[in-house]
């Protein structure tokens, strides 16, 4: 019973469409049947013009069309200027940028060459440093058998007690200052014993 329901509404719609396909279908006809005779009268009507009537219909048409053509020439006109001005200003922009890639190459060389003189300073730097490093060294080389020739005279001297330790320059100095204040003393005490 369902299904035979369901098929009788399916029938009932495919109906309803048919009888609305078959009114579309009249009402299409009448209209086409109205054109037909619309057609038919303007070309009766064109055919009843005279020669100079239809020379005259031809002039408006070409007239017409020509101010149609008229106006699709001004539109491209009008777009080819603006297509111009923005080839133009694409031009300025690409000259521009160039410009601008040559001042950019040119700083890049000119820091390769200021980092190529800085490392040539660098280099010239380490060298010295090198170099003066090397003469520090023999600087010190040399200072150290000095000192060591001024302890080993000063604390060989008669009266002198060995160092214990390693000793600083401060007690260096002032040993040979006790040894310069017993000479000196010692020179005074013969000068008055030889004046008396």
């Amino acid at each position: 019973t369902g299904a035979i329901s369901s098929l009788q509404r399916q029938m009932e719609i495919q109906e309803s469409k048919l009888r609305r396909i078959r009114s579309e279908k009249e009402m299409l006809q009448k209209q086409l049947r109205e054109q037909e005779v619309q057609l038919q009268a303007v070309s009766d009507k064109f055919c009843s013009l005279t020669e100079e009537q239809k020379q005259e219909k031809m002039m408006v048409m070409m007239e017409e069309e020509n101010r149609n053509l008229q106006q699709v020439v001004t539109e491209q006109e009008s777009q080819l200027a603006e297509q111009n001005k923005l080839i133009s200003e694409l031009q300025e922009t690409i000259s521009q940028l160039r410009a601008e890639v040559v001042t950019t190459r040119l700083h890049l060389l000119e820091q390769k060459q200021a980092q190529k003189e800085i490392q040539s300073q660098a280099e010239a730097l380490q060298h010295k440093e090198l170099q003066t490093r090397v003469a520090l060294e023999r600087i010190s080389t040399k200072f150290e058998r000095y000192r060591s020739k001024i302890i080993q005279a000063t604390f060989s001297m008669e009266g002198m007690q060995d160092p214990l330790g390693e000793l600083t320059d401060d007690q260096v100095l002032e040993a040979m200052q006790k040894i310069f204040n017993e000479r000196t003393e010692l020179q005074q005490m013969l000068k008055n014993k030889s004046s008396r």
